[in-house]
C-alpha cells in the first residue's frame, strides 16, 4: 500500500458545484462530498455478489472489481485490491481520536472510506468503502456502458 499523504492541504477534493449536487443523490453527496459514513448493514453494494466493477458515482473512473471483493463482516463493501491504486488518493485521517487512512477517489477528489491492514492475502488490505460513493456496472453490461477493456478481469 503506498505511504499516505500526511499533508492533506495538498489533495485535490471534489468540487461541490451544483451541477454535482443535481446529479448525485443525498446520500451520495453527503458521502462523497461532505466526509459521511453510510450506515452498515443498511447500504446498497454491502452484500452484493455479482460480478462486476464499481465506479466513482461522482464520474464514473473505475475503482474497484468484483473479483477482489470479500465478505469482511464490516457491513461495508471491501475489497482487498483496487483495480489500480493510482485512481486512489492516500491521507492520513486523525479524526475521532483515531489514526486511520482515508481513501479518496484521486480524479474527483471524492471521499470514498478508508482502508485498513486487516484484509485478506494476498495483499492484506481492506479497503471498506461507502456504497454511496459508488456505482456498479455489472459484468453483461461493462461492453455498452464502455467499459468493455475491463472484461479479461473476469475470465
Amino acid at each position: 500500500m503506498k505511504e499516505p499523504v500526511v499533508n492533506a492541504g495538498t489533495v485535490c477534493y471534489i468540487e461541490p458545484t451544483e451541477e454535482l449536487r443535481a446529479r448525485l443523490s443525498p446520500e451520495e453527496w453527503a458521502v462523497l462530498v461532505e466526509n459521511a459514513t453510510e450506515p452498515p448493514f443498511q447500504n446498497r453494494y454491502w452484500n452484493n455478489h455479482a460480478a462486476g466493477i464499481y465506479v466513482d458515482a461522482a464520474d464514473g473512473t473505475p475503482l474497484f472489481a468484483s473479483v477482489h471483493k470479500f465478505d469482511s463482516g464490516s457491513g461495508w463493501p471491501s475489497f482487498w485490491q483496487p483495480i489500480d491504486e493510482d485512481r486512489l488518493v492516500l491521507i492520513e485521517d486523525t479524526s475521532f481520536g483515531m489514526t486511520r487512512v482515508e481513501v479518496r477517489a484521486r480524479r474527483s477528489g471524492g471521499h470514498l472510506g478508508h482502508v485498513f491492514d486487516d484484509g485478506p492475502e494476498p495483499t492484506g488490505r481492506r479497503y471498506c468503502i461507502n456504497s454511496a460513493a459508488l456505482r456498479f456496472i455489472a459484468r453483461e453490461d461493462l461492453a455498452s456502458a464502455g467499459y468493455g477493456e475491463l472484461l479479461a478481469m473476469f475470465d
